[in-house]
């Protein structure tokens, strides 16, 4: 394979006419089960998919797209938590690592500490941040029996919600340009309550830091309790 074919088979469009529907559901596992999968189109792919299905000799019907790419999200989900179960401290802690090593480990503590579980579902929509957070989720130490629930309302929601856009929407020129801008945005507004809920909790945090420990008291000598210049009354 050339390297123009190579990079062809990263534009939605050619992935799924060369490789067709197990293209689609391998490329969804690959994505979003091992770390090297964040280069793959995920968004555009199954919306494109979607788009596809609504042509009259789809490539595969809707409804199978339907049962098969959630199935097929699930299971990537799930061997990246188990990677990163199994094999974190590997992954993170390797000299090589430096967008990803021990100090985006703790980030992801933190950021998993804060919004909790959720997380797995709202990073679906997000490029990039679906391939590294079931991996996170795992080498965390995230329960099981919480991610996989939260993987599976996930992946249900990504892998049904984008390919029926692309089936509905996708004879708008605009919508199908710009469908990771698009989800993106829904995430957005999706955690902007959080947002705005954890910028005021610090900043009560840090009103509280600044208060006195101890609150000076009136002293029985007058000339000491009197402003500089300020007249002394008994």
């Amino acid at each position: 394979m050339n390297v123009a074919l190579g990079l062809g088979l990263l534009d939605a469009s050619t992935l799924l006419g060369t490789l067709g529907l197990l293209g689609v559901l391998g490329a969804v596992v690959i994505e979003t089960g091992l770390l090297v999968g964040f280069f793959l189109p995920g968004d555009s792919l199954l919306f494109t998919a979607g788009v596809f299905a609504a042509q009259p000799h789809p490539f595969a019907p809707l409804w199978v797209l339907l049962l098969t790419i959630p199935a097929a999200a699930i299971v990537g989900d799930q061997l990246g938590f188990l990677i990163g179960r199994r094999a974190g401290d590997t992954v993170f802690h390797r000299p090589s690592a430096k967008r990803i090593g021990p100090k985006q480990l703790e980030q992801s503590r933190q950021f998993f500490d804060r919004y909790g579980p959720r997380t797995i579902l709202l990073a679906r929509f997000v490029p990039v941040a679906r391939t590294i957070a079931p991996v996170m989720a795992g080498a965390s130490g995230m329960p099981y029996r919480t991610f996989a629930v939260y993987n599976v309302i996930g992946g249900i929601a990504w892998g049904v919600g984008v390919p029926v856009l692309g089936y509905l929407l996708g004879g708008i020129a605009f919508v199908r340009g710009h469908i990771e801008v698009i989800l993106i945005a829904v995430v957005l507004v999706s955690i902007l309550p959080l947002v705005i809920n954890g910028l005021r909790a610090r900043r009560r945090g840090q009103g509280a830091e600044r208060q006195p420990d101890i609150i000076p008291t009136p002293t029985s000598d007058p000339g000491q309790c009197a402003r500089p210049g300020a007249p002394f009354t008994r």
